[in-house]
């Protein structure tokens, strides 16, 4: 028997040396050495020597480099034969913010399997949706995440009972149904591997770990089932300002806010429509600026759809964020500096209903935030489709509705409703499709096409849909007179040209705009009684009959 060298093209097991040689393992296992929370969920630490794979802020002793291998999913470090660490929850972290940076396959497709289209409709489906066939869809998956469409969407549904059991009170075959399994026994089956404990035990551990919120599950008459999570969110987080935006523009009989103060927290309240049902929820901030999270109360018809209601919460809230990258690429700026210090953590709202933003960027174009809530509050109580839940009247109209009686009920320029009405006839007959799936390049070309749809329009939905987080909407005179306040270019070719310089953060940099120019707004009212009280002592002393009582 001969043996072989390197040179002649056998494997060799790579050394530590081989692997801090390549940046970004050494990057990760810098990180994982400092045991720096900012990355957890960015990426999973796969330790060989023990078989556990573990966030990189584990407390355990660092392992040695030869034994580390790092993975973006924590279905490839199943796949790998590792089990998850009992000790840090690696699962118990805000998600990966690159499925939102990155806009290829993997990207989207994990987007999908977030939102449980496996569930639904299988792989095929999933390849379908995504334009490809399923085996190479499987190709593109492993050979970028380490595992295929089928073991993402396992770890995906025992990610979401590890939440249940540990957040909840539900009984422990309500939670393997809930998460979207098949059969208890494949829910008993997959805990055991991936967790290497029961069920049960995972909630004894949840209950004795500090800081972890156990919410009630309470079975109801028509409104299916109520339950409280807890959603950790990645640090910094500015929740007060998220929760502003969206209240600012709820839609009266389907949303409600609560600004706050004396004591009372502020919260975001809405009913949506989810695969098997409706639903509401109630979204209150929790938690400390080390470790933000948000309390999501929620009431569902069916409880399969509660693993796609947290998916889209997060995206909602944009929670996977990397708010630290992104306050520090901005903060590069001077002139951004500022309010990057006045409002770390800023996020970019995003959406729990794909078709409904693209409703509310064509009726609220133009005018007033307003005059948008009232014709949209208008439509939805003419067009919405009743419902009783969570004290909600109505869901947003759908496109087949907005097809068939949108003019009876729209008003405005004629170019605008027929821009409304025929994008709502293209989703109706499938012609246009619009949801965390698609690319953004492509998602905009389709809506560009469409009569009376331009570019604002289309970068507003690719913002708020696809959570694309290099947006910068130069056509939105608000985004520019925020500029302006800041001593930025107001015209909207320069304001493009300088704002290039905030790639690939272009979105949260709108987001700062806009806040520059709310601020500009709330300046203006605090002056106005001054300038009024100012005028009328003017006129009282120019008065005639003030010159003859005095």
């Amino acid at each position: 028997m001969t043996s072989t060298t390197p040179t002649q093209g056998a494997a060799r097991r790579p050394t530590a040396d081989d692997r801090l040689a390549d940046p970004v393992f050494a990057r990760r296992y810098r990180a994982m050495s400092a045991r720096d929370a900012r990355f957890d969920g960015q990426f999973i630490t796969g330790v060989h020597s023990t078989g556990i794979y573990c966030r990189p802020s584990c407390p355990a002793v660092t392992p040695k480099a030869d034994n580390v291998t790092f993975y973006l999913t924590a279905a490839a470090a199943h796949e790998a034969g590792l089990r998850a660490c009992k000790r840090c929850l690696p699962d118990a972290v805000p998600g990966s913010p690159e499925w939102n940076v990155r806009d290829d396959l993997a990207a989207r497709a994990m987007r999908l399997i977030a939102d449980g289209t496996v569930e639904r409709e299988g792989v095929p489906g999933l390849a379908r949706r995504l334009g490809y066939t399923p085996r190479h869809l499987g190709r593109v998956l492993t050979a970028e995440l380490g595992a295929g469409p089928l073991a993402l969407a396992r770890a995906h549904r025992a990610q979401t009972a590890r939440l249940l059991l540990a957040g909840t009170d539900m009984p422990v075959t309500d939670v393997a149904f809930a998460a979207g399994f098949s059969s208890v026994r494949q829910f008993n089956e997959t805990m055991a591997e991936i967790y290497h404990v029961t069920p049960g035990a995972i909630r004894a551990s949840a209950r004795r770990r500090p800081g972890i919120a156990h919410g009630p599950m309470v079975p109801g008459a028509a409104a299916g089932a109520s339950l409280s999570l807890r959603l950790p969110a990645r640090a910094p987080f500015d929740g007060g300002r998220l929760l502003a935006f969206l209240g600012a523009r709820a839609i009266a009989g389907m949303e409600t806010a609560v600004t706050g103060g004396d004591g009372i927290a502020p919260s975001y309240s809405r009913a949506l429509r989810l695969p098997h049902g409706p639903a509401a929820i109630r979204l209150t901030l929790s938690g400390d600026a080390d470790a933000p999270a948000v309390e999501c109360e929620a009431t569902l018809a069916d409880m399969a759809d509660l693993a796609p209601l947290v998916a889209r919460v997060r995206r909602l809230l944009d929670l996977d964020a990397d708010a630290e990258a992104i306050d520090t690429a901005l903060a590069a700026d001077p002139v951004l500096a500022p309010s990057v210090a006045a409002a770390p953590g800023i996020r970019v709202p995003g959406a729990v209903d794909p078709e409904e933003i693209l409703f509310r960027a064509l009726i609220g174009q133009q005018v007033s935030v307003a005059a948008a809530r009232t014709a949209l509050a208008r439509l939805t109580d003419a067009l919405g489709e009743p419902v009783a839940i969570g004290g909600f009247t109505r869901l947003f109209p759908t496109a087949q509705a907005i097809a068939e009686h949108g003019r009876e009920v729209l008003r405005g320029p004629g170019k605008r409703i027929d821009a409304i009405v025929g994008a709502a006839a293209a989703l109706a007959d499938g012609s246009l499709a619009i949801d965390v799936g698609e690319s953004r390049a492509e998602l905009e070309a389709r809506l560009i096409a469409l009569p009376g749809i331009g570019a604002w329009t289309a970068g507003y939905v690719a913002l708020r849909v696809l959570g694309s987080p290099d947006v910068l909407l130069t056509g939105d005179l608000a985004l520019r007179q925020g500029a302006a306040r800041l001593g930025l270019p107001a015209e909207a070719r320069a304001l493009a040209e300088r704002g290039a310089a905030w790639s690939p953060w272009r979105s949260y940099a709108g987001m700062h705009l806009w806040e520059s120019a709310h601020l500009a707004q709330q300046e203006a009212r605090a002056q106005r009684p001054a300038a009024e009280a100012t005028a009328s002592a003017r006129r009282t002393r120019l008065s005639p009959a003030a010159t003859r009582k005095a």
